[in-house]
């Protein structure tokens, strides 16, 4: 598995990644296209808040994570997206974007990670994940998303 900076060349296959993903809604798939995009964008410097990762297996996108520096905050940082090929799934190209993005915030002199998910049943291999990671649940919002549906912050100190 290797993990690198993401290019606009790795466009065309992360559009197909995140179009596979099954438990993004429409409206998550949008935006997660839309992040990568201005991670690759020719303008970094005005989208300098969002940095990809992409993992390669034998050649074949494996995966990406998506993250940048918390707007306002000193060394907080923000996991926005993270996602795997289904037809990859369990090869461990998550873990190594993880941990290749958790190197990546330290080396620019980050502190402590945040991440949100969803309370949904379909989000729980996902929350178990970042369990596994020492991404333990810090807050909890009720009914966020929608009656039923909490908003998630998981948070690690690196």
């Amino acid at each position: 598995m290797h993990v690198r900076p993401g290019s606009a060349a790795d466009l065309p296959p992360l559009r197909q990644l995140i179009d596979s993903i099954e438990n993004f809604t429409p409206d998550e798939k949008d935006v997660a296209r839309e992040l990568v995009e201005l991670a690759v964008s020719a303008a970094p410097a005005e989208h300098a808040d969002y940095k990809l990762l992409v993992a390669e297996d034998g050649g074949a996108l494996a995966g990406y994570v998506c993250f940048g520096p918390t707007p306002m905050t000193e060394a907080t940082w923000d996991l926005y997206w993270i996602a795997s090929s289904p037809a990859l799934r369990g090869k461990g190209a998550g873990s190594h974007l993880l941990l290749a993005m958790e190197r990546e915030v330290r080396r620019r002199g980050g502190r402590q990670v945040r991440i949100e998910t969803s309370s949904g049943g379909e989000y729980a291999l996902t929350r178990s994940f970042y369990d596994r990671h020492d991404y333990p649940e810090a807050s909890r919002l009720r009914d966020f998303y929608k009656p039923g549906d909490d908003l998630v912050t998981l948070y690690k100190r690196l």
